[in-house]
C-alpha cells in the first residue's frame, strides 16, 4: 500500500512528501528515514504479531498504553532484538478509548505545538506509519545516549517515594498537588528558579490544551554532564478530552496543595505562578505567551493528520480553555 502525505508527518510543513529535512534533522540524526515502517500493523500479519509481542515483553518502559521498542539502523527503523537498548519509543494506536485512531495524531499534534508555537523543549517526535496504513506515533528517547548507555532520569512518582505497592494503582495521581510537586523540584534541583519557570509553562500548556493526564509519571527530571538534574524534555502530551471524559487536573488535589483548585480561573493560574517561586516580572511574561500564537495554533491544527471532526473538537477544546485565560 502506497502512503501518501503532503504535509511532513514531523514538523507539519505544507509541501513535503516524506519527512523535511528539519524533522530528520531534530528526531533522527539527519537520516532519510522513510515515513512507512517496514511491517503490517498488529492483527494483519501473524509473522509481525509475534515480533511485537517478543518486543514488548522485553520493553522496561512503564505505563497503560502499549509501546514498542526501536532502533535506527543506518537509515531504516527496526524493533529492537534481545540484549539491545532502543533509541525510540513507538506507540501504535491504543486500546479502550473514544477515536482511539486519533490518539497517535492527536500527541503528535500537541507535542509540535507545546515546541513550535510556546518554545517547550519537547523529546523529538513525529507521525509514522505502518505499511497497511494506520498511524503511531513515535518519539526519540532523550535518557539514551549515541553510544546506548542511559542518563540517569527520575520521574515524579519516584520523587514523591510513590509506588504501586505503597499506594495502591491511583499512586500517580492520588493525594498531592502541582504545587506539592514544585516543592520536589525545589528540593532536588539546584537551579530551581530557572526549572520553576519550565514547569510553570508545562501546567499553563496542560491547562489550555486538555491534557487531564499530566500525572507524576509524567513529569521527569534528568542529569546533565555536570552532574546536576534539571527538568527533563517534556513527553506525553495530548488533548486527552478528545478520548475521555477526564477531569482539569490529573492529580487528585489539583493545582493547590490545600485543596481547593480543581477547575482554576486565570486568577489562580497567576496566582499558582506565585506560589510556586516564580517572580511577578517573568510570571507575567510567561502567562502572555500563551494569550498570544492562536494563529500559529490554528494553522497547526488545520495541517494536523487529524481527521475533519476532531480537529474541530481539538480547537473547541482550545477556544474554551483559552477564553479562561483571556484578559
Amino acid at each position: 500500500m502506497t502512503i501518501e502525505v503532503s504535509v511532513c508527518p514531523g514538523t507539519l510543513k505544507k509541501g513535503f512528501t516524506t519527512y523535511s529535512p528539519g524533522c530528520l534533522r531534530r528526531v533522527f540524526a539527519g537520516k532519510k528515514v522513510n515515513h512507512v515502517l517496514p511491517y503490517e500493523s498488529a492483527g494483519r500479519s501473524e509473522e509481525d504479531n509475534q515480533k511485537f509481542i517478543e518486543n514488548r515483553n522485553r520493553i522496561s518502559i512503564s505505563g497503560a498504553q502499549e509501546k514498542m521498542s526501536f532502533i535506527l539502523e543506518k537509515n531504516k527503523l527496526r524493533l529492537t532484538r534481545a540484549g539491545e537498548v532502543g533509541n525510540y519509543i513507538l506507540k501504535p494506536i491504543p486500546r479502550d478509548l473514544k477515536f482511539v485512531e486519533q490518539a497517535p495524531a492527536n500527541e503528535h499534534l500537541t507535542m509540535q505545538i507545546a515546541q513550535q508555537v510556546y518554545g517547550i523543549d519537547t523529546a523529538p517526535n513525529a507521525l509514522i506509519f505502518f505499511r497497511s496504513g494506520e498511524q503511531a506515533y513515535i518519539t526519540k528517547r532523550f535518557d539514551v545516549k549515541s553510544d546506548g548507555t542511559k542518563c540517569a532520569t527520575e520521574d515524579f512518582a519516584s520523587l514523591a517515594e510513590r509506588t504501586l505497592d505503597s499506594h495502591g494503582k491511583e499512586y500517580k495521581y492520588g493525594n498531592i498537588s502541582y504545587e506539592e510537586v514544585a516543592g520536589l523540584i525545589r528540593k532536588y534541583v539546584g537551579a530551581y528558579q530557572i526549572e520553576i519557570e519550565k514547569y510553570y509553562r508545562l501546567i499553563l500548556f496542560n491547562f489550555l490544551f486538555s491534557n487531564g493526564d499530566a500525572h507524576l509519571k509524567n513529569f521527569s527530571l534528568i542529569e546533565t554532564i555536570s552532574g546536576d538534574f534539571i527538568m527533563s524534555p517534556v513527553y506525553d502530551l495530548l488533548n486527552t478530552r478528545i478520548h475521555v471524559a477526564d477531569t482539569v487536573f490529573a492529580l487528585k488535589k489539583g493545582l493547590y496543595a490545600d485543596g481547593t483548585v480543581r477547575n482554576p480561573s486565570r486568577n489562580d493560574l497567576l496566582k499558582f505562578g506565585l506560589k510556586i517561586g516564580v517572580k511577578v516580572k517573568r510570571r507575567d511574561k510567561i502567562f502572555e505567551t500563551f494569550l498570544n500564537g492562536k494563529d500559529l495554533v490554528y494553522d497547526l491544527i488545520n495541517r494536523s493528520y487529524l481527521n475533519d471532526r476532531t480537529k474541530k473538537s481539538y480547537t473547541i477544546d482550545y477556544n474554551t480553555r483559552y477564553n479562561v485565560i483571556k484578559k
